[in-house]
């Protein structure tokens, strides 16, 4: 007989308490249910269970058996449900965490497409400027940008974004243009509110040398595209990604404040839990993601 159908028989009789109950779970015959069990613990060479006229319960032997095989079992079922979603269309909730600056300027324009593409799967997309724990917190995927704290997380990169220092014009007549890293001491700079280093840039010379500046800010925003529409006001210097500030640049609404300093590529990444599988509705959409940014990055945005 099939070892696993014998190991199925006998785990349902301890589920349900007798052969009769597991008989019907198993649409087949209580003799049936019987045989498979009998066969297994032939095969073993141990009493699995104690019959009465009453009752039927594991042995201490039997029980120890049910708990690898209750194993087994559910590990037989998922790698069956693996191989039928795999083949099945993507579908069901797709929860996303997305930084504010990219999800809204970025992400939700296509999100339409998507969502047309695949109608079985549902978005929630949920905007914040924080690090969230996706499986703690219940996320599919997220999307990051920079360097990735996280090793033990699945990544994918879809595209590329810099940050460079950018200020409007009317903000250089009045107050000069800082010709070196040190010279941004004297200047009045927009910094993120929301991050605990949002306070210190980490800059490169032209020599290579990582320098980080550290001073106050003149305004503080938890909110990036809050910090470009104050450096275009002409309030001051802002440390900001292309992907927020290339259209403005493009218009001539800001400028690269030294842009003798090297320019740093960052990575924006598609990130999910470890496992060789990945869920069809994840895969797809960061193919999606693939596609729908393929002419984007590093400053083509």
């Amino acid at each position: 007989m099939d070892r696993l159908t014998e190991m199925e028989a006998f785990a349902t009789v301890v589920d349900q308490g007798g052969f009769t109950d597991a008989a019907k779970k198993m649409g087949i015959s209580k003799s049936a249910v019987s045989k498979h069990v009998s066969s297994l613990e032939a095969r073993l060479g141990a009493r699995l269970l104690n019959r009465t006229t009453r009752r039927v319960s594991p042995t201490e032997i039997g029980l120890a058996y049910y708990d690898r095989a209750r194993r087994v079992l559910n590990d037989a079922g998922e790698a069956d449900s693996l191989v039928t979603s795999m083949q099945s269309a993507p579908s069901g909730l797709l929860r996303i965490s997305v930084a504010t600056d990219f999800g809204v300027n970025h992400l939700s324009p296509v999100l339409g497409d998507f969502l047309a593409e695949f109608p079985e799967i549902n978005v929630n997309m949920v905007l914040n400027n924080r690090y969230v724990e996706l499986i703690s917190e219940g996320f599919d995927m997220a999307i990051r940008i920079g360097e990735l704290e996280d090793s033990s997380l699945r990544a994918r990169k879809f595209s590329e974004t810099t940050r460079r220092m950018i200020a409007s014009p009317a903000y250089i007549e009045k107050y000069g243009r800082p010709e070196k890293i040190d010279d941004l001491n004297e200047h009045k700079l927009l910094h993120y509110s929301s991050q605990s280093n949002g306070a210190v840039w980490k800059l490169t010379a032209p020599s290579g040398e990582k320098r980080q500046i550290r001073t106050a800010g003149w305004l503080s925003v938890n909110d990036g595209q809050s910090l470009l529409n104050a450096a275009i006001a002409g309030l001051g210097i802002a440390y900001l990604p292309s992907f927020l500030y290339a259209d403005a640049m493009a218009q001539g609404l800001v400028e690269d404040v030294i842009p003798e300093l090297p320019v740093e590529t960052q990575g924006i990444y598609a990130v999910y839990p470890p496992g060789r599988f990945t869920q069809p509705k994840v895969r797809a959409f960061i193919d999606f993601l693939v596609h729908a940014f393929a002419d984007k990055g590093p400053t083509d945005w």
